[in-house]
């Protein structure tokens, strides 16, 4: 038996290695992004509650933020290689208690994406089989469906997981495509087709800041392609590629859809057309283009959209708990993975359980799977990774400060600094629309920033004490990532 077993999976606490390449890696990072779940989830929001036909423009701003992030970012990956995210990249830059606080924030920021992901899934999957004459079954039996199939997926090779990816965004994709060429080929809609809404005066528009905080939104998920360091082919290369080639292809493709639905409705229109039929207007045009069977087919792509999702961002929360279950910061037993596929499937458990359970609490106390599950958990998870990704960039200049590698200033200082102004900017116009993004006048949604700065805190608390009471656990953080 043992000679059928790879060199690669000898080491009980070892990923893969290997096992993915650029392509996968961009799958896992655009299918976190969900370009349907975006699309027609997030984006009819930007149109009504922010600048309207200025949103296609935004997507574009925000990309070319994003791609100021990446800059420093990808930098730093030809210098560390992990499974841990942003953790070790906050670790090396500012040292332990600062990287430990940031994986807590990490850690609280994905798993409210996933719970925020169930109760999608959940009020999707109960919403469409209702309207085809189904039973209507709690969201929940749905939503503990979707976290059983995603763990099995995720015990199996990453490169599983990244094909199963792979063909549900290409589905997405085709979709929206279709619509977007009927779109154009019936001429644009009442106002011809024009390139008005990627203009300044459009972006800038009243609303812009609020706008941003929704497509700040879609962009979640872009730091998956150093997660997957560790079992990437030739990561020095493949995870720089990889960043850029996602975050070029969210901004534009976003970028396109909404610039063409925009059209369809007329710019002038849209922002009307959204406050009106927010949840609609994408279905709406594909029922009016390409018929009620297709329609019928994105109902059934938005589910695989969202499993997609969930997919995800389970990989990436194992390999946070992974990571800092291998280096003794918490249970080692983390940081098993199974010898067959090299998956950290224990990580995996631990993380379905606290989803599931968290969901359960939810359930029991019959919150909204949409107005509750979804709004307030996507409007934490935002607002956190905002919050770590401003983080990063700071690190990115320190991590430099004092050798710089053989880099030139503007990898080093001038591309991670304006992405922390920038990234900063929108975490406070974020912080200052609670109520806006989360549909919600709750106090316990005004807390959200207070409650991200104790979990940081406690992160940073911890890590103090262990310097202290564990200090041979202290000195390894941030040394299986060098």
């Amino acid at each position: 038996m043992a000679a059928n077993v790879s060199p690669e999976l000898e080491a009980p606490n070892q990923l893969r290695r290997n096992a993915v390449g650029v392509a996968h890696i961009v799958f896992f990072v655009v299918a976190a992004a969900a370009p349907l779940t975006a699309v027609v989830g997030v984006t009819p929001a930007a149109f009504a509650y922010g600048n309207g036909p200025g949103v296609p423009g935004t997507f574009l701003l925000v990309g070319i933020l994003y791609l100021l992030f990446s800059v420093g970012f990808t930098a730093m990956s030809k210098f560390i290689n992990s499974a841990g995210g942003f953790y070790p990249y906050i670790t090396a830059g500012l040292g332990r208690p600062a990287g430990v606080a940031g994986a807590l924030i990490a850690l609280a920021t994905y798993n409210a994406i996933d719970i925020a992901v169930y109760g999608l899934f959940g009020f999707f999957a109960n919403d469409i089989i209702k309207s085809q004459g189904g039973p209507d079954i709690a969201w929940w039996v749905y939503a503990f469906g979707l976290g059983i199939a995603v763990y099995f997926c995720g015990t199996r090779n990453i490169a599983f997981s990244g094909k199963v990816l792979g063909f549900c965004m290409i589905a997405e994709i085709a979709i929206l495509l279709l619509l977007a060429v009927a779109i154009l080929a019936n001429g644009g809609g009442p106002e011809s087709i024009h390139a008005a809404p990627f203009g300044p005066q459009a972006i800038f528009a009243k609303g812009c800041g609020v706008a941003l905080v929704f497509v700040v939104s879609s962009f979640i998920g872009i730091e998956a392609t150093v997660i997957f360091g560790e079992e990437a082919r030739d990561p020095r290369r493949a995870i720089p590629r990889a960043t850029y080639i996602a975050v070029s292809l969210i901004a534009v493709f976003y970028a396109f859809s909404t610039w063409v639905i925009a059209l369809h409705y007329g710019p002038s229109n849209i922002q009307a057309e959204a406050n009106a039929h927010i949840a609609t207007i994408y279905i709406s045009a594909v029922r009016e283009l390409l018929g009620t069977a297709l329609a019928l087919i994105v109902n059934g792509l938005l589910l695989t959209s969202i499993f997609a999702c969930a997919l995800s961002f389970h990989n990436t929360i194992n390999r946070y708990f992974f990571a800092i279950g291998r280096e003794g910061l918490i249970w080692s037993g983390l940081a098993r993975t199974n010898g067959l596929h090299g998956a950290p499937h224990v990580a995996g458990a631990v993380q379905t359980v606290l989803a599931m359970g968290i969901t359960a609490i939810f359930a029991i106390t019959g919150q909204d799977p949409y107005a509750v599950v979804v709004a307030w958990m996507g409007t934490f998870a935002s607002l956190g990774i905002l919050v770590i990704q401003v983080i990063v960039s700071i690190a990115a200049i320190a991590f430099f400060r004092k050798d710089p590698r053989g880099l030139g200033i503007s990898h080093r200082v001038i591309a991670p600094g304006l992405s922390a102004l920038g990234l900063g900017g929108c975490l406070v116009l974020m912080a200052a629309n609670l109520a806006v993004v989360s549909g919600s006048d709750s106090l316990f949604v005004d807390c959200f920033p207070a409650m991200l700065a104790a979990i940081g805190a406690a992160g940073f608390g911890f890590a103090v004490w262990t310097r202290s009471r564990r200090p041979a656990v202290y000195a390894n953080l941030g040394r299986a990532f060098e």
